[in-house]
């Protein structure tokens, strides 16, 4: 029998399960995250030092890249320069002190850079939880396991976290969607059909190829059922 206490979180998640009552929760938690100059600014600073770690990650083997695929071969630094222009995007509305759901700026370049920052985060927050774990081995013997492991993963889930903020206050467009799934197909195919994957302890092979399209597909999904569309009244 479940325990009396217990009957007041389960009728919490319970309202979860209607998308008017996330709506509210997400918009909740963006106002308080992303509605005051300090708060945003704290979330901008992470954000340019997650690009900057990125930058990091990527820089040693970029040069065997041509250069024209950087973009799509910095898969981590990219998401977050992403993530990082839709929320500067707010902070005209934020120092006014506007309200960052109601009053946020809304164009069909920005649904572009919105709904492109959300699959990008989305995809390459949850990517680590399928490619470090498919070596687990390896990456939790490794010297700097508490980075390359247990800090990969965390800080990663945090882009999944900052991404599902987006559509409190973003649009998208069927244009937008149908650019961020080819995208998403292309830089899996860059990936593993032409070996530009990012920099791993272990050659990738057609389980982590599937499962990145598995996640990319997923993303794009999350895109289509999260965010109003632009010019529609909510």
């Amino acid at each position: 029998m479940a325990r009396s206490d217990d009957a007041p979180v389960r009728r919490a998640l319970g309202r979860l399960r209607r998308s008017a009552v996330r709506r509210r929760v997400r918009a909740a938690i963006a106002e308080e995250l992303l509605g005051t100059p300090r708060s945003l600014g704290v979330v901008l600073a992470f954000v340019a030092f997650m690009f900057a770690v990125g930058v990091g990650y990527y820089a040693p083997t970029a040069g065997d890249v041509p250069v024209p695929l950087w973009p799509l071969y910095a898969d981590s630094a990219v998401a977050v320069a992403l993530g990082g222009a839709a929320l500067a995007a707010l902070v005209p509305t934020v120092r006014a002190g506007g309200s960052v759901v109601d009053e946020a700026p809304a164009s069909r370049p920005l649904a572009y850079l919105q709904t492109l920052a959300f699959v990008w985060l989305v995809t390459f927050g949850l990517w680590p939880l399928v490619s470090l774990n498919l070596a687990v081995s390896q990456y939790v013997a490794a010297p700097d396991a508490w980075i390359y492991y247990w800090g990969v993963l965390g800080t990663h889930l945090l882009f999944v976290g900052l991404a599902l903020l987006f559509p409190a206050f973003g649009r998208t467009t069927r244009g937008a969607l149908a650019l961020a799934l080819a995208l998403a197909v292309g830089n899996v195919a860059l990936d593993y059909g032409l070996g530009y994957h990012p920099p791993l302890l272990y050659e990738p092979g057609p389980l982590l190829a599937g499962s990145t399209l598995a996640i990319a597909l997923l993303a794009v999904w999350l895109a289509w059922r999260s965010f109003p569309r632009l010019g529609e009244d909510e």
